[in-house]
């Protein structure tokens, strides 16, 4: 993988319901679709991926759009008080008021994935194709036994041992019962636009049937899965993040030949639930 220097762009803050949101907005040429980045859970968006992706598109003139969460990286707030009802909120924000037109491609890693899928049901008119890197849907459910739970129905939160980076990873009891309650992998998923999933073999933190669930339950006829042979979760060397442009190169391509989207189109708020705002 080469990597070519490009002008990096310009910080600036959006409000998400009083939140100052950090994002990072490069542009696209005429005509060229964007593409949003959704990091994962106490990850923000100056990663390996987020920065490679944005490479990508700066040599393609594609836009490219990140931000942090709030009360990660950049972005103002506590990280107690997030919630995936919260962070879904301010991912629909950015889209709303930093690129309210135009087609965009959304790429979710971990639980960002999740992040992306609810975005793309609640944005259908705007998001032509998602991208899923490890995606971790409904993780609040599989990732946490019987005892987990309740623990953090008692305690008002969790900490285990991170196999990503040091310290413990916490999880508290709000950012839980927003997950349980935006759960997707019960029923089938009403998107239609094209998906791929990067997966790998070896993660240890997303199963694979996760992935494998989620291509059974989209609707669309449109879905791939690449499994990364000793890939872990984090899907960083070299090799996969070639892979993940690859599957990227792919979606631009199939976008590229869709029906322009113009103007700004109908949205839906995430809202349901989310008592913390």
């Amino acid at each position: 993988m080469t990597i070519t220097p490009v002008p990096q762009p310009n910080l600036s803050f959006i409000q998400a319901d009083g939140r100052r949101i950090a994002v990072l907005h490069r542009r696209a040429a005429p005509g060229r679709p964007s593409v949003l980045f959704l990091p994962g859970y106490r990850s923000d968006m100056a990663g390996q991926k987020a920065t490679a992706i944005d490479r990508f598109c700066a040599a393609r003139g594609l836009g490219c759009l990140r931000l942090d969460y709030s009360g990660t990286g950049q972005s103002a707030g506590e990280f107690a008080d997030g919630t995936l009802h919260r962070w879904l909120d301010e991912v629909l924000a950015v889209i709303d008021q930093v690129a309210p037109e135009g087609r965009l491609i959304v790429i979710g890693s971990s639980m960002g994935g999740w992040v992306a899928l609810h975005a793309a049901l609640r944005r259908p008119g705007r998001i032509a194709g998602l991208l899923g890197i490890a995606a971790a849907p409904d993780f609040t459910n599989w990732g946490f036994s019987a005892e987990d739970k309740e623990a953090l129905l008692r305690d008002g939160k969790l900490e285990q041992f991170n196999p990503h980076g040091p310290g413990s990873s916490v999880t508290h009891r709000g950012f839980w019962q927003s997950g349980e309650a935006l759960r997707l992998l019960d029923a089938p998923i009403d998107l239609s636009i094209p998906v791929r999933l990067i997966h790998g073999m070896d993660d240890g933190t997303v199963p694979v049937t996760v992935a494998m669930k989620l291509v059974e339950q989209l609707a669309s006829s449109d879905v791939q899965l690449r499994l990364i042979k000793s890939g872990g979760h984090n899907l960083s060397e070299p090799h996969e993040i070639d892979a993940i442009l690859a599957e990227l190169d792919d979606l631009v391509m199939l976008v590229d030949r869709s029906p322009t989207v113009t103007g700004k189109l109908a949205t839906e708020p995430a809202g349901d639930g989310d008592n913390s705002n």
